[in-house]
């Protein structure tokens, strides 16, 4: 795939996980040109200026708070979702970073930390920091933002996003989570099933990144509970995101390896 908007290499160092944003072990972060890339793109479906931010399997929150420091000017509320209470609380704290209290306080933290244990890197670090500040500033100040647990697999409730931007689990650092579907159409899902980025040796459960019964349970309670209008972007390390039967993606996406399918909610309501 050729880049179409994200098409200078600019250096996103500071946005690097467990630099700024925090970060433990099974929850990976995300390539940062390509996150914005795939923003991009489905902005342009969304037709707003403006949108709300949905990531339903967060994990620690990494692709939404890089897309709000991003394009904070694109940006009205972001909402990171989550099976796993621990990821989420970890998302919370990377979320809070998308304010000048939250930067304030992490660019204190890192300078204590590079006094206490004389770690030079952490001076680079709240600089770092700093920036990320200015730069907040500049394109909008505080985004809105929430965390909550959250099952995918039985969402009920309208959820108000304007777009879905979410990284599947796929099996090596992470998995589906809870009962997960395996096998029916659109839609079938299993008693309290869930998805989300925790480590995969605390999950239970099972399927491909690329499709599958988990996958198209997922899109079917997202189609469920989103405006019709909304834009939904899943990414996955496979080939090739498998979308249910009859639906067609607005576009794909492949770099490396990584694959990506861009849908309308109205496409994927059961």
């Amino acid at each position: 795939m050729s880049y179409r908007y994200a098409v200078e290499r600019t250096d996103h160092s500071a946005l690097a996980s467990g630099q700024v944003l925090r970060s433990a072990p099974g929850f990976p972060g995300f390539p940062v040109r390509l996150a914005s890339e795939l923003f991009q793109r489905a902005m342009v479906h969304t037709k707003e200026e403006r949108v709300r931010l949905w990531d339903p399997c967060c994990g620690s929150g990494y692709l939404v708070t890089v897309l709000g420091f991003l394009h904070r000017e694109r940006l009205t509320r972001v909402r990171a979702g989550d099976v796993d209470p621990d990821a989420v609380a970890l998302a919370a704290r990377n979320l809070r970073l998308l304010s000048a209290e939250g930067l304030a306080e992490r660019e204190d933290e890192l300078r204590r930390s590079a006094r206490d244990f004389g770690r030079p890197e952490f001076v680079e670090r709240a600089e770092a920091t700093r920036d990320l500040a200015a730069g907040l500033a500049a394109t909008g100040g505080d985004l809105p933002h929430e965390a909550v647990v959250e099952d995918v697999f039985s969402l009920r409730e309208p959820v108000g996003a304007d777009l879905v931007v979410t990284d599947v689990p796929y099996g090596e650092m992470t998995s589906w989570a809870g009962a997960v579907p395996e096998d029916g159409g659109p839609g079938a899902a299993g008693p309290g099933g869930g998805t989300g980025h925790a480590p995969a040796d605390r999950r239970e459960g099972g399927g491909s990144a690329g499709g599958g019964a988990p996958l198209r349970a997922m899109l079917a309670s997202l189609g469920r509970v989103l405006p019709e209008h909304a834009v939904v972007v899943v990414t996955a390390r496979t080939r090739r995101v498998a979308l249910p039967e009859g639906v067609r993606a607005l576009e794909r996406v492949k770099v490396g390896n990584r694959a990506a399918a861009l849908v309308r909610a109205r496409d994927i309501a059961p």
